[in-house]
């Protein structure tokens, strides 16, 4: 045979041919669908509110979410019966409704969600932590414990006190501990609580009020849980009367202030206020001194003759100390005198220094 066609793998199929049409059978499929209907046009939604009957399972939808929008006091995500109007929708808007009823629409940046706020149970971690929030008889609904932890005084302690308070104690692996911690050191124990208990302002002042020399505590700005949880150790140890923050722009107590802190925190009131520099001079009306931590200030702790009086502390935030209205508010800025060229101590550590100052004059 002439050529190379006894070649291997020669092709023997016959190229294809030119493609044929539907001749118009298949025109529909080209044809578009048209409009998405929104929710409130749409039978089968839960958001559908027209004359016609909702299929069964769209009516229990809307009746539940109506029944739930009820008892939240808000308005229902569905319309009403009859209509042709979800919520939010139709000439007036979201906000404007919300304005309507009395409410105001919370304000986020572009691009971001509405926080939250976390009303769910904390994990307080570590044995010193949850032996002291158990003999401070701190609320608690469980208690778990690593298979196999090493039975020391402190773990006995713990397990016998939730069994005398009747909290729930569970035993578990300590993979399944380090996942619901977050990886974070736990020593095999975990004490389930609720959320922290803040002291009303008022009542933190009085209360300290009734000790002949008043000494309180005041964050402005600390942001790092750890910090705070230092502080409130040094609080304990010094004989502080109590500690109030912020409740913007402030750590809050956490698992791992609570850590931290070594279990102090159960032991020193704290308060959350909403604005600081008020506070302050409510505490200046009472006789308090303010005496704010600054590296620069222009009075050292060593000289200070205010601390075996009412006297209150204010630590700067980590970064750029005391603001500047509470710099303002405070009667003196004190600073911590330092033999080497450190720049400045930690929040922590010049609250510590400081408490420790105070505490020996008043036992002079």
């Amino acid at each position: 045979m002439p050529g190379n066609s006894e070649r291997r793998g020669k092709r023997v199929a016959s190229k294809k041919g030119a493609t044929k049409g539907s001749g118009g059978k298949n025109r529909q499929s080209l044809t578009g669908r048209g409009r998405t209907l929104p929710a409130d046009e749409r039978p089968w939604h839960k958001g559908y509110s027209g004359d016609e009957q909702l299929p069964e399972r769209t009516a229990w939808k809307q009746d539940k979410e109506r029944r739930a929008a009820a008892a939240e006091g808000r308005a229902p995500k569905v319309g009403q019966p009859g209509t042709k109007r979800t919520a939010g929708k139709g000439p007036f808007g979201a906000k404007k409704q919300a304005a309507a009823h009395g409410r105001s629409s919370p304000r986020v940046s572009p691009g971001r969600k509405a926080a939250q706020p976390k009303e769910g149970p904390e994990l307080l971690v570590g044995r010193n932590p949850v032996v002291e929030a158990l003999r401070t008889h701190v609320p608690a609904t469980a208690l778990y414990v690593a298979i196999g932890i090493d039975m020391d005084e402190r773990v006995k302690e713990a397990v016998r006190t939730a069994a005398e308070r009747g909290v729930a104690i569970l035993e578990v692996t300590r993979n399944e501990l380090d996942r619901m911690t977050g990886g974070v050191l736990h020593q095999g124990l975990g004490l389930q609580v609720p959320p922290f208990a803040y002291e009303p302002f008022a009542d933190l002042l009085a209360a300290s009020l009734e000790s002949p020399a008043p000494l309180l505590i005041a964050l402005d700005g600390i942001t790092d849980p750890r910090n705070l949880g230092a502080i409130l150790r040094s609080a304990a140890a010094f004989g502080a009367h109590g500690v109030f923050l912020t409740e913007r722009r402030s750590a809050a107590i956490t698992a791992t202030a609570w850590r931290t802190s070594a279990g102090a925190a159960a032991r020193v009131k704290v308060a959350q206020v909403t604005n600081l520099t008020r506070s302050l001079k409510q505490c200046q009306e009472e006789g308090f001194i303010v005496a704010g931590l600054d590296a620069d200030g222009e009075t050292s702790l060593y000289e200070l003759e205010a601390a075996v009086g009412p006297l209150v502390v204010v630590v700067g935030s980590e970064g750029r100390g005391l603001s500047r209205l509470v710099g303002q508010t405070c009667d003196l800025r004190v600073g911590i005198p330092m033999v080497s060229d450190v720049e400045s101590l930690n929040a922590s550590v010049a609250a510590a220094v400081t408490l420790a100052e105070v505490a020996r004059r008043r036992t002079q």
